[in-house]
């Protein structure tokens, strides 16, 4: 069965399954907000191992690669052979991966444990998202915004949990989110259920998907604007999630709580941004959230390296607002440059999301080692400028209104 048919099933729904959307969007929020907790422990890590900002960023990078490497992969293979119980079972994984950080007595049994979570990310993403696109009743910006907000409003918690449960406690605490991880395996099995059956009642694969109507090469190209998108979304993204924290300390020596809810309201915008994106995309064009979303960051970025603690706030929340806005868009582009393709398109995105932010946060690092921490966020200030590109976008779509 492949995903060609997905798109009959989704028309023929009488709707939106919202259930399905908010169980997955759940555990989006549950793996993320988990996911989370290793950023927001890098200070206690640090200390308590005494690492290096690159090893640090080398924490990242195995966690991210893990998570890049094998989803465009998984995703190729399930869209021809579709693993409903791959969902449950990846996060099993996962599960290992945090039980094994809250042990952990050597930086290479950290770099195993962050691995780990990235594996179980490799096989949630790409699944996930294909779910939430057959329940979609062809909302498809709404649905891939749904699914993403749900990550980041678990990315922005994961701080705010591991300031209240892990930090002046000890590393052991990380052992409480494997509790986050086995209601997430529990929703799964639920999920994986419906999507089984699902699957079952599909149409079969009667010809070829409709495509976009451009020429093979168009679409490559698109896709190559699209990748160099995220690479200047994400790159910079690294920036603030990885060295946010330590940046506030150094350069404002506010107290590591300060520090966090700072990270926190940061991660809390980019959430928001988030789900305005997808229904915005749906209604107006998704090419012009795209546009507006990265460019237009660009004056905020660059601002933020020069602005005092206070602007430094106001500043960041605007970028995690604007900026935020075009992962779902893109990802929904590039399914519609590539239709029949869901689980490949979302693991490449996603995964190429994983992989830039580990190479990022990882060269980061060894900037912050050589230069400071500023020179970090001078740096970083003029990635969103490659937001122009998106004009090279083909036109694929009429506003809706």
């Amino acid at each position: 069965m492949s995903t060609s048919a997905s798109s009959k099933a989704v028309s023929a729904q009488p709707g939106t399954v919202l259930q399905i959307l908010f169980s997955v969007a759940f555990v989006h929020l549950l793996n993320d907000c988990v996911q989370a907790v290793l950023p927001a422990v890098y200070p206690l890590l640090k200390q308590e191992f005494a690492l290096s900002f690159t090893q640090v960023g080398l924490i990242t990078l195995a966690f991210q690669c893990t998570a890049s490497l094998l989803q465009p992969w998984i995703g190729l293979y399930t869209d021809k052979r579709p693993i409903p119980f791959l969902l449950p079972v990846g996060m099993c994984v996962t599960l290992a991966g945090v039980g094994l950080l809250a042990v952990a007595g050597s930086f290479t049994v950290l770099l195993l444990a962050a691995a780990m979570i990235g594996i179980g990310s490799s096989t949630f993403h790409p699944e996930a998202s294909r779910v939430a696109r057959l329940a979609s009743g062809g909302r498809f910006g709404f649905a891939q915004s749904l699914f993403q907000v749900g990550g980041n409003l678990g990315s922005a918690l994961g701080p705010l949990l591991a300031a209240a449960i892990i930090v002046g406690r000890g590393q052991g605490k990380i052992g409480w989110f494997t509790l986050f991880i086995l209601v997430a395996v529990l929703v799964l099995v639920g999920v994986s259920r419906w999507y089984g059956s699902h699957l079952r009642n599909m149409p079969r694969k009667s010809g070829p998907q409709a495509g976009p109507g451009l020429p093979r090469d168009k679409v490559v190209k698109a896709l190559a604007v699209l990748a160099m998108l995220v690479f200047s979304k994400y790159i910079y993204m690294a920036s603030l999630s990885s060295y946010y924290t330590f940046y506030l300390i150094e350069k404002f020596h506010v107290a590591v709580g300060t520090a966090q809810l700072y990270l926190f309201m940061f991660l809390a915008a980019v959430a928001l941004g988030t789900f305005a994106g997808g229904p915005i995309g749906d209604r107006i064009g998704r090419k012009r959230v795209i546009w507006v979303s990265i460019m237009g960051a660009a004056p905020f970025t660059l601002a933020l390296p020069y602005a005092d603690l206070f602007w430094t706030g106001v500043l960041s929340v605007i970028i995690g607002l604007v900026m935020s806005s075009a992962f779902s868009a893109i990802v929904v582009f590039a399914q519609e440059l590539v239709p029949g393709k869901v689980g490949m398109i979302a693991g490449i995105f996603f995964g190429l999301m994983f992989g830039v932010s580990g190479i990022g946060a990882a060269a980061m690092g060894h900037i912050a080692d050589v230069a400071g921490i500023a020179q970090v966020y001078r740096i970083a200030s003029f990635l969103p400028l490659l937001g122009i590109l998106a004009a090279l976008l083909p036109k694929m779509e009429q506003a809706r209104r």
